[in-house]
């Protein structure tokens, strides 16, 4: 059994943190040291509690040391994984990120990638990720390093940039419901029981949340020809994959969504976007799928509201204090997450395995910015990450990948040079921002700079706004 430290940047963490914990338990090939960082100490503590209940668990199968540092640098000492999760700022300043374009005309369904939301998120936290960069360089410059914080693509950008020997990635699991998604069309038009989404061999490549899938094979059969006949079946009412029995679950959860804007692109374009219906509406012009609220219900997905997301996370930290003082029994149970997989392949725990992560362009994707980080398939091994070349986009699709690629780029180097002018030609240029005056976007620019000040002040020249 290889034993490993892996220090937990963001260690607070009211959900995911709990996944990573029980996925880990149940790992019987590693084992060793969780150290927890957080600003917020006492949620750190909170889950050093909750990792000695997985411990007790009758399921658990390896226990880990749960430990909370008070530094940075003391968590990162001797690391051989570096695991970053973490909200930049609060949801205060995320309301201002959603809810200030609306007065604009323009609407978000997440608002943490791209769009004015997502370039507004990236100035938060590209300086915190440059410091992240600087102290794993100092403490465990060897460590592989896990980043599920979004923007996935700035962030990741950023470890590079700063560090360039890094060994980073981006994990995200979109992809992983596009191949769920492919799972419920060979159960409906195949006849066959729902296969488990490991089944489905495919190849995507895109930027983080849009990412698109050219090929997807089942056992032989070619489900790109197979998807036509049932999005036909299913495009008015729409097929949610988490969500079967109810596709406008939406309704009450705005996390879920009913595929149809998924749907509507393969008819337009013949490939598979891989990411969510929410996340997808965000990457193209306001007019094609999310003019307004009303607009994105008749796509079948929400716009998730920040007084939903306060309301969720009151809801995840009194849930977390139930599982630390063992008011609530903790379920230690496999998640579909790959992590801890990845982990154990890098460690040389278990064979080669293929999955998707997001890496700097050094040719996987060669009609995207070299040097650029894309989302493609890549072979983890022993201390070896290597991207796999993936097949072309049609050329329409490449052209609005490429789009958002760019701009991605732009708002980093705006950011890294401190630069409000050239970050603010990256926000104008945003889909979602398509039809908005100059007189107007500087004015929403400004607004929303000035909202989340207290988080950028150390960081730029304010008086240059």
């Amino acid at each position: 059994m290889k034993k490993v430290k892996i220090a937990y940047i963001g260690g607070g963490s009211k959900a995911w943190a709990r996944v990573f914990m029980t996925d880990l338990a149940l790992a019987d090939d590693i084992c060793g040291e969780i150290a927890l960082y957080d600003i917020d100490i006492p949620a750190a503590q909170l889950n050093k509690q909750i990792g000695a209940r997985i411990n007790e668990a009758p399921e658990t199968i390896t226990k880990w040391d749960y430990n909370v540092y008070d530094t940075l640098g003391d968590a990162l000492d001797g690391a051989d994984f570096v695991v970053c999760s973490i909200l930049p700022g609060t949801f205060d300043e995320m309301a201002a990120d959603v809810h200030l374009p609306e007065e604009y005309g323009i609407y978000q369904s997440v608002g943490d990638t791209v769009g004015p939301g997502g370039v507004l998120r990236a100035m938060r936290t590209v300086p915190i990720y440059e410091n992240f960069a600087r102290e794993i360089k100092a403490h465990c410059p060897d460590a592989w390093v896990l980043n599920l914080t979004n923007p996935m693509t700035a962030c990741t950008k950023t470890l590079y940039d700063v560090f360039p020997e890094i060994k980073a990635f981006g994990c995200c699991h979109e992809v992983f419901h596009a191949q769920e998604f492919l799972c419920c069309a060979a159960k409906e038009m195949l006849g066959v029981e729902r296969p488990h989404r490991s089944e489905i061999k495919i190849d995507a490549c895109g930027v983080n949340h849009f990412t698109w899938i050219t090929e997807a094979n089942y056992n032989g059969t070619d489900m790109l020809k197979v998807l036509p006949g049932f999005i036909d079946r299913f495009y008015e009412s729409g097929y949610c994959e988490q969500n079967v029995n109810d596709p406008h679950g939406f309704r009450d959860d705005p996390f879920l969504y009913g595929n149809k804007v998924k749907m509507d692109l393969f008819r337009r374009f013949g490939v598979l976007a891989a990411a969510g219906d929410r996340h997808l509406a965000e990457f193209m012009d306001r007019s094609w799928y999310i003019k307004n609220e009303e607009n994105a219900e008749s796509w079948l997905f929400h716009l998730t509201s920040v007084d939903y997301r306060k309301k969720d996370m009151r809801k995840k930290i009194e849930r977390s204090h139930r599982l630390a003082d063992g008011t609530e029994k903790i379920e230690v149970k496999h998640s579909d997450e790959e992590c801890v997989e990845l982990i154990k392949a890098l460690a040389g725990a278990i064979p080669p395995r293929i999955s998707n992560a997001n890496v700097i362009n050094v040719g996987q994707m060669p009609d995207m910015p070299l040097g650029s980080v894309v989302e493609t398939n890549c072979v983890f091994s022993q201390n070896s990450l290597k991207p796999i070349t993936a097949k072309r986009l049609p050329r329409d699709v490449n052209a609005l990948v490429l789009r958002n690629a760019v701009n991605i780029e732009n708002t980093y180097y705006g950011i890294k040079e401190r630069s409000f002018d050239r970050i603010f030609e990256a926000f104008m240029n945003q889909p979602l921002c398509a039809g908005l005056s100059l007189d107007d976007g500087r004015a929403l620019f400004g607004r929303m700079v000035k909202a989340t000040e207290k988080y950028l002040k150390d960081y730029y020249p304010m008086e240059k706004l």
